[in-house]
């Protein structure tokens, strides 16, 4: 339990920098979220809301987030996002579905900080150390947060810790996923699964010797490489 209070520790020390109250989250029904919650809770105690925000989502995945904010005793607002967002895109041209469904984080997270906003609340991201490394979140709408409980976690330490956490187990074995799009895996898209990800991610920070094969390291910097921009601070342009 020691990474958890640590972890516990750290969020408490942000929120009273900032001269915030408490976090505000989205519920999604995925692992990544539940831990956060959890920890969240343990560090700021009723000064957590949790938002749940289907948007064309599996049924399942805001059942899970029910499920989760029920066995933390966590306070939830449910705001279905499916009607703005079948509106925006009766005003905007066709896109690729990739294109569109990026929409949704996006809204999510203008939500999010409309609450923060009401409640002097940070905006607490579920973002892991994975997801991060190969820029595989929104710009500006999962990666639009103010801190990142997690984002030096693998995808394995979190799964861990859920199980210490006593989290539900529908929660901690469901199959990653961004809910963006029908049939959508998180290992699906990156076409690389979460052990052969963090064995590369290891491998490329550290002076062991190489054991990934090489189209898993070629696929996993490849990644890194686009996704530079999404890490980098905004370039600025400077007036001579």
């Amino acid at each position: 339990m020691e990474r958890i209070d640590a972890i516990s520790h750290w969020i408490k020390d942000q929120v009273e920098d900032a001269g915030a109250k408490g976090v505000v989250l989205g519920l999604s029904g995925g692992i990544d979220s539940a831990v956060v919650a959890a920890i969240a809770q343990r560090s700021l105690g009723e000064n957590v809301l949790g938002v749940i925000l289907p948007c064309h989502s599996h049924k399942e995945d805001e059942e899970d987030a029910v499920l989760l904010a029920s066995h933390l005793q966590l306070e939830t607002i449910t705001i279905d996002l499916t009607p703005l967002y079948d509106t925006l895109l009766t005003v905007l041209p066709p896109a690729e579905k990739h294109i569109a469904a990026n929409l949704k984080p996006r809204l999510r997270m203008t939500v999010l900080y409309y609450f923060a906003g009401l409640r002097n609340y940070l905006v607490a991201g579920t973002g892991n150390k994975c997801e991060i490394a190969v820029g595989y979140f929104t710009k500006y709408g999962d990666g639009g947060v103010d801190l990142l409980p997690l984002g030096d976690l693998l995808k394995s330490q979190i799964r861990e810790i859920a199980y210490k956490l006593a989290l539900p187990e529908a929660i901690i074995t469901k199959p990653p996923s961004a809910g963006l799009l029908p049939g959508q895996t998180d290992e699906g898209e990156l076409k690389l699964t979460y052990d052969e990800l963090e064995q590369a991610l290891l491998e490329l920070t550290s002076e062991s010797g190489e054991t990934t094969p090489g189209k898993v390291r070629a696929r996993v910097e490849e990644l890194i490489q686009k996704a530079g921009h999404k890490k980098t601070p905004i370039p600025v342009y400077k007036n001579p």
